[in-house]
Order: structure tokens, then sequence, then C-alpha cells
């Protein structure tokens, strides 16, 4: 969070707001707010806390529109919006640092009540659309995210959003009449990572359809999604946290060891940073974002304590913080995974 401006992604705003800052765009995420908030809550630091709170509270926050109580994914650093549309992955993380805030420092007053800021946006995920106005963040046949809640992007998901460790809490505190669905999503969510990621490898596309096959939906707009890339990482590191908390499913501990095989011996030394179809094959070039998964491949060993963890878990610690543009993701998974691997990462 702190320390040169070639290391920082902490940038206080004001009194009492802050945000935390993508460098390779020059913007800020809801993403980025979101994970944010969560290091925040994990570390007992509710000053940074509340300040990325209200910053996203008063700047991302939509007031009306086919958006309405969403998080815009991209922000200008001064608070205008970049790109409109929402990203489920925020109001994911968002809901659940609140929850958290709530459990560890207890309620204050207007947007700093977390737990009713919380209940609002877990409400607004799945109601949104209810009154035939925009579309809700999950699909309610299949259980799941969405991409982004907007026409096309709307009918696939990304298997990085699926956070069932998070759902089974939503389940436990959110308004009774959405208990059940989030019981289901658990479910749904561990059923679809099974599909979603390849019964070798271990690995997953960034984007995937309901059914789990790699989504190439959009490639002249977005481009290729349907590879082991950026977003791809933090699915395996989900997958961890969701054994490490809730042990809901032995499959997850067959991930890991396929996962962890594939890069210590598969790809090996050469192709550590590289970028791969889900089968493994090497596709030409190298990864934007090294360090997240040399942070997402030791967070695998709170799946499996074999050489391939301690091998993975030795190289993380020797692996420095990122430095320049490309550090706000990198550091970011690199955070968690300490968290995560240290005992850290905890339920409030």
């Amino acid at each position: 969070f702190y320390g040169t401006d070639d290391e920082r992604i902490y940038y206080p705003v004001g009194e009492d707001m802050a945000y935390i800052y993508t460098a390779d765009t020059d913007d800020v995420r809801s993403e980025g707010m979101s994970y944010g908030m969560m290091i925040c809550v994990q570390m007992d630091k509710q000053e940074e806390f509340d300040r990325l709170w209200k910053w996203a509270k008063t700047h991302m926050q939509h007031k009306s529109g086919e958006f309405k109580g969403y998080f815009a994914w991209q922000m200008n650093t001064n608070g205008t919006i970049k790109d409109n549309t929402p990203a489920a992955d925020g109001e994911e993380y968002f809901a659940t640092s609140l929850l958290f805030a709530s459990a560890r420092w207890g309620n204050g007053e207007g947007i700093y009540n977390y737990n009713k800021e919380a209940q609002e946006i877990l409400k607004t995920m799945l109601h949104q659309a209810d009154d035939g106005q925009g579309v809700n963040m999950f699909n309610k046949e299949h259980k799941m995210p969405v991409f982004c809640p907007i026409g096309n992007a709307a009918t696939f998901s990304d298997p990085s959003y699926h956070l069932p460790h998070f759902y089974e809490l939503f389940a436990q505190w959110s308004y009774e009449e959405d208990r059940s669905f989030w019981e289901e999503a658990a479910k749904a969510s561990r059923e679809y990572l099974k599909k979603a990621c390849h019964p070798v490898t271990g690995l997953c596309a960034e984007y995937a359809e309901y059914d789990g096959t790699p989504c190439t939906k959009g490639q002249n707009i977005w481009g290729r999604h349907d590879w082991y890339y950026s977003d791809a990482y933090r699915t395996i590191a989900n997958i961890a946290l969701d054994y490490a908390w809730f042990g809901a499913d032995e499959w997850e501990v067959e991930e890991g060891k396929h996962f962890l095989k594939f890069f210590c011996e598969t790809a090996g030394e050469e192709h550590q940073d590289g970028i791969f179809a889900i089968d493994g094959t090497v596709i030409p070039g190298k990864a934007l974002h090294p360090v997240a998964m040399t942070a997402v491949n030791a967070q695998a060993g709170l799946l499996v304590q074999n050489e391939h963890a301690l091998a993975c878990v030795r190289k993380f610690w020797n692996t420095p913080l990122r430095t320049g543009n490309r550090r706000y993701y990198d550091n970011c998974l690199y955070f968690f995974a300490f968290l995560a691997l240290s005992g850290n990462y905890r339920i409030y």
C-alpha cells in the first residue's frame, strides 16, 4: 500500500478518501478497490478501509439508470467514469469485505453501516433487473455470475468470478429470502469449476461458457480470452481458499495436484511465465503478470502438501514484490497469497 511511487498502489485523496491505482492503464477499478478493502479488513486497517469505501461509494456506484446500485468497473483517478459497465468480481468483494468489516469493527452511521451496505449490494446483484430494467449479476437459471450484466456479456461467465467460499457466507448472512439461492450458487460454482478446469493440467480459460468450455465470444471486441491468462490465475487461488475455509469438495485437492504437477513438471522453469491453452499447449508470448502466477501457484499449496507445493511456496517466498507500471494486479494477488498461506485470510 505504501512506499515510493514505483511501489505503492494506495493513494489518499483529501481528508477521508483514497483509491487503489492501476498504473499500467492509469485508472481505478472496482476490482482493485474491493481487493483493497478486503486487504484492509484482513489487516485491521479501518481508516484505509473507510477511505477506499467512501471513494467507491461516492464515485463508482451508479445512482440511477440501467446499472443503478452497481459499481462502474473502470474510473479515472479524478473520480469520473472511464467505463460505466459493472463487473461481478467487484461487487462480490465489496459485499464480503463489508460483511467482514461489520463483524470485525461494528457498524457505523450512513455509508459506514457496513452490514446494511453489504446487504443492499447483495440484493442488487440478484434483483436489479426484477422490474424489467437492466440485467442481474447472477444468471438465475445457472446460479452463476455473468461476465458483466450487459448484452452478450451476460451469456457467459468468468471462472475466476466464481467464489463459492463467499456464497457460503452470503447463504448465512444475506436477506433471508435470498439465502437458498446463495446456497445453490455455492454448489453450482463448485460443479462449474470441475468443468472449467482441464482434467489433466488444472488450467482454465479467462472466460468460459456456462458449461465450462472456453469462451470465444467477442474476440473482435475483447481479444482472446479462451487461454490460461491474466484473469484465469485467480481461479486456483479461489479454489484453494474455498478448501481452506470449508473443505467442501475433495475434487479441489485433486485439482491442486494436477495444477501443481503441470507447472512443476510439464511447464517447468522454461515456461513458468508462459501463456497456455487450457490443455497445456504453449502459446507464443509471455505473461503480463508473472509475479501473480508465482503467487497463485504458491497458494495452491493450501490444497496439497507435496514436493511441488513446497517448490512453489519457496519460489514465492524468494520473489520480491513487483515495481513499476504493472505492480497493481501482481501485488494484490501476492498480498492475498501471503494472507492465505500464513493463515491470516480469515472469515470475520
